[in-house]
């Protein structure tokens, strides 16, 4: 499978599309007045302490206080003899399963292009000992604190924190307080996890490196002399963090201490790999920036590196622009004539899938078959291109044979191993329904391009013409009983509500002025949405 970065610059944003065979298959846009925070390590303020929820806000600076939980914070290390007798204890099978110690799988997730951070102190570089695990015993307001932000924010809700530091680099990441060594899941090869486990020991003995690390799937291959090179990088960055922790002036709440790589230095950094033919740039300074980036730290797609410099803009002749408008839309049609229904609520996600217009050849079972094993690529697709994320609902058409649902989830998770987001499925429901999950760390393409419908309210409907000219009517008999004096009544309201009291509802309008002894009348107003009226009395 080819592919190609496309990176477009424009002075209010940059976006970085990734192209698989041509077809638009993710894309990441980051305004320039509203950069994302995922990776940055602030040195905050607790502004509260939540004993019921055993969490803390924290103040970093930003227009919400973010949100800390006890469970992304460091836990109490082992005496240094007890961590020897446990790593002597440690059977293959668990050094080999990529866990860290605070019990979360490594990821080495692309979905945010910042490596989700996995530990450091507020005050040294030193972890901090903790002997309590109440959050109340662990923090207290007005603290200082040193977090990483692990998810923007979504919504009204504050970005999501943690106190466990990670700095990722081509190959690496350094978890200073971390004791763990871990391999990316993506690498498979035994030989090759046995080798980088090796290989990242001595240098770290070395090195005389403190922390942890876990090789990230770029690392699969690499010489150990670039592993070394990556290794003082970022030992130099952690010591950069912990001398500019020290420099902060304390009068201060919040302070930004690691600001993370812009969106283009980032995809270079974690999106291309072997399979990547080109990185196309249509900005003059951001491409001397990337080819120098990538000179220091990914050389071998140095020479993949084109400056596009036509008239026609690049997302244009690639349909990129296209492609983003189709991805806003609810419905996606399917090659075949079905289509799916994309609706994306607070809670969760749902896909629905509908044969639509094919109509198959032989039975309706094998016609359901083929519209759901279609379905499983273009769900996938969506997926990333869309970055929906959280609880999501797959409504597959309902099939009869238990061989025919085996198969399409099994296509469903050939199509997921591609998704750089950390996933996972269960099997197909009696009702034809599937339910996953899929890592979030930053605002979906509609979060973050749209905003909720003036005129609906997020709805996605209004009432209707009829249903508004109903609620008039018993508002001016509401008025009517509640004020003698007008001798008139005034309904302004949207042309298509004032259409359809002069026409459909003309005979209720006389009926109500017999019955009323008064006058009404009607204005347009055509600012008023249609659900919008007001009855001035005269």
């Amino acid at each position: 499978m080819s592919e190609e970065l496309l990176i477009n610059i424009s002075p209010m944003e940059s976006r970085v599309a990734v192209l698989d065979n041509g077809i638009l298959g993710e894309i990441y846009i980051e305004r320039h007045h509203k950069l994302g925070l995922v990776g940055n390590i602030y040195l905050g303020t607790v502004v509260r302490v939540l004993p019921g929820m055993q969490a803390a806000f924290v103040d970093i600076g930003q227009s919400r206080t973010a949100f800390l939980h006890v469970n992304d914070m460091q836990r109490e290390p082992r005496p240094v003899a007890e961590s020897k007798n446990k790593a002597a204890q440690t059977t293959k099978k668990e050094t080999d399963t990529d866990i860290n110690k605070d019990g979360g799988v490594l990821d080495d997730s692309a979905d945010s292009l910042a490596v989700t951070p996995p530990v450091v102190s507020a005050q040294s570089t030193d972890v901090v000992p903790v002997t309590k695990t109440l959050i109340q015993h662990r923090l207290h307001e007005s603290q200082r604190i040193l977090v990483q932000v692990t998810k923007d924010q979504l919504g009204s809700k504050g970005a999501r924190l943690t106190t466990n530091i990670s700095l990722p680099s081509r190959y690496l990441v350094y978890l200073p307080s971390s004791e763990h060594i871990g391999i990316s899941q993506r690498i498979d090869g035994e030989e090759e996890r046995t080798r980088l486990k090796t290989e990242l020991s001595s240098l770290m003995q070395t090195v005389n490196l403190k922390g942890g690390l876990i090789a990230r799937t770029a690392a699969e291959r690499v010489p150990v002399d670039k592993l070394e090179e990556d290794i003082y990088y970022l030992l130099q960055l952690w010591r950069t963090i912990c001398a500019r922790r020290q420099e902060i002036n304390h009068h201060q709440s919040s302070e930004l201490i690691y600001q993370e790589l812009s969106l283009p230095l980032r995809s270079i950094r974690d999106l291309v790999h072997a399979d990547t033919e080109k990185v196309i740039i249509d900005n003059t300074q951001v491409y001397e920036q990337v080819r120098y980036f990538a000179k220091e730290f990914v050389p071998f797609v140095y020479d993949r590196i084109v400056h596009y410099t036509a008239e026609q803009s690049l997302f244009d002749v690639h349909r990129v622009e296209d492609d983003l408008r189709d991805a806003l839309k609810r419905r996606v049609d399917l090659k075949s004539g079905g289509y799916l229904i994309i609706d994306q609520t607070e809670a969760m996600t749902t896909i629905d899938v509908n044969t639509g217009s094919f109509v198959g050849g032989r039975s309706l079972e094998d016609t359901v078959y083929k519209t759901n094993l279609e379905a499983t690529h273009a769900i996938a697709r969506q997926l990333r291109l869309r970055n929906l994320g959280g609880i999501i609902i797959l409504d597959f058409i309902d099939m009869l044979e238990q061989q025919h649902k085996d198969d399409v989830l099994e296509s469903l998770q050939a199509q997921l191993a591609q998704d750089y987001a950390k996933t996972k499925i269960t099997q197909v429901s009696e009702l034809g329904l599937v339910e996953m999950t899929r890592k979030r760390t930053r605002e979906s393409l509609g979060q973050q391009l749209c905003e909720p419908c003036s005129t609906c309210q997020g709805r996605g409907f209004v009432k209707t013409a009829e249903t508004v000219c109903f609620e008039i009517f018993r508002e001016i008999m509401r008025c009517a009983r509640t004020y003698n004096s007008p001798k008139k009544f005034t309904v302004v309201a949207h042309a298509a509500v004032i259409d359809l009291l002069l026409t459909s509802e003309s005979d209720t309008v006389a009926d109500l002025e017999y019955l009323l002894g008064r006058v009404i009348t009607f204005d347009v107003e055509n600012l008023y949405t249609q659900e919008q009226y007001d009855i001035v009395l005269d």
